[in-house]
């Protein structure tokens, strides 16, 4: 074996391939080919793509799916703690000596093709998912979704939720493109859920020339809360009263929609009651999705890290009770709209720390304190710190016990902040 630990192999892999982000499937499907002989994949798939609510909807698609008695692969990135969260197989994340067993594969086949960490952790994770006698694989998208490398293989169902403007850079300026490029997950004559009820006309004109089959919201199914409980239907089916998710903010409702239409959508196939659908709702965790830790103060982590994620959050916090200060600890990636995030929050924030991430694409706290100055915030509320800890020691600091300490942006950072309470 190449290396004898993760760490070791990982640290390889980030120096293996000139790019940290290289779109295209030919160099990781060729290598593929070579691991994988079979004709077809042991188990059905379902290919999860959007800019916002992915992690939320393979969440919830394993807890149902899971709580219906199926064995459950997921491959997710990024990892917030662990890279082994990457790799989940019935519940549980692989460890390590399968994971490097799979590089080690992987590896042999590829002799002289560079592939990228990414396409690393995908072929490791489909390896994976072939040797664990699978009912069915959960794939979240890295990144768009037609050159991302989960696009390898063909899904039963494709998933796609909410589109914003993120990654422009690599996937287009505008809704329509962006959404083209999601699009790309879709197959002839299979199914296509659009969780959002705004999907981009360009997502529906590419199901019509592919002749896919699109499942739209707020057209094929339909979804309402009353209360305490929520409703689902779609032409063929009703169900109500049924536990909101454990998820925290509202838009979770139309995650769990789109979920609950794949899902039937793999009817026959794969059988699912509706106590599996109501346990799933109710049992379903996502670490560092609005995810708060009571305590004194309370701290409440989230991953959002562009506008429309960042709205979300927004509206979310003006829901939570609070009677203290709001200290937010951020730092975030300079390739994304900062100056919309900060404008998007900066009104219910009182302080901010921000936190250097200590990797070439994060922006420097110096030039975060240039936007939010420029977003009208007081210099005085503004510190800055040479890593994320510090960042959090420096607000922790200065709280009360009825303040609320608000990490938020980048998944290193809350990854960071994550692991000091597990």
């Amino acid at each position: 074996m190449r290396f004898g630990t993760l760490n070791e192999w990982l640290q390889w892999q980030e120096t293996l391939h000139p790019k940290k982000i290289d779109l295209g499937l030919e160099r990781v499907a060729s290598v593929w080919r070579k691991v994988w002989t079979g004709q077809t994949l042991p188990f059905r798939v379902i290919t999860v793509a959007g800019t916002n609510g992915k992690g939320s909807s393979v969440a919830l698609l394993e807890a149902m799916l899971s709580a219906a008695g199926y064995r459950v692969g997921c491959f997710t990135s990024p990892h917030l703690v662990r890279y082994n969260e990457r790799i989940r197989i019935a519940g549980r994340d692989a460890d390590d000596d399968l994971i490097c067993a799979a590089f080690e594969r992987i590896d042999r086949a590829r002799g002289t093709i560079s592939i990228s960490y990414f396409e690393f952790s995908a072929l490791a994770a489909l390896q994976l998912f072939c040797d664990a006698k699978l009912d069915v694989a959960v794939l979240e998208v890295g990144l768009g979704g037609r050159l991302d490398a989960v696009n390898i293989v063909d899904s039963d169902v494709a998933l796609i939720t909410t589109i914003g403007l993120d990654h422009t850079e690599w996937l287009g300026h505008t809704l329509d493109e962006i959404a083209r490029e999601k699009a790309g997950i879709m197959r002839a004559r299979k199914p296509v859920v659009c969780a959002s009820p705004s999907a981009p006309e360009s997502l529906i004109e590419h199901a019509r020339q592919l002749q896919a089959l699109p499942y739209l919201a707020g057209r094929d199914f339909f979804f309402r809360q009353r209360g305490s409980t929520w409703d689902w239907w779609s032409i063929d089916e009703r169900m109500e009263g049924l536990p909101l998710p454990a998820l925290q903010g509202g838009y979770q409702l139309q995650n769990a929609a789109g979920v609950v239409m794949a899902l039937r959508l793999l009817l026959p196939r794969l059988p699912l009651q509706r106590m599996a659908i109501e346990q799933g709702l109710r049992t379903v965790q996502v670490p560092g999705r609005f995810q708060l830790i009571s305590g004194v103060p309370n701290i409440l982590l989230d991953v959002a890290h562009n506008a429309e994620a960042v709205k979300m959050l927004a509206e979310n916090l003006e829901q939570l009770p609070r009677s203290g200060q709001t200290r937010a600890v951020f730092g975030i990636m300079s390739d994304k709209d900062v100056q919309s995030v900060v404008a998007i929050i900066a009104a219910q924030v009182d302080k901010w720390y921000l936190a250097d991430l200590g990797v070439s694409r994060g922006m420097q706290p110096h030039r975060l304190a240039h936007v939010l100055v420029d977003a009208a915030v007081e210099r005085a509320a503004i510190e800055q710190y040479p890593n994320g800890t510090a960042a959090f020691d420096g607000a922790m600091a200065e709280a009360s016990g009825d303040d609320l300490i608000l990490v938020f942006g980048s998944f290193w950072l809350v990854g960071d902040i994550l692991s000091r309470f597990r």
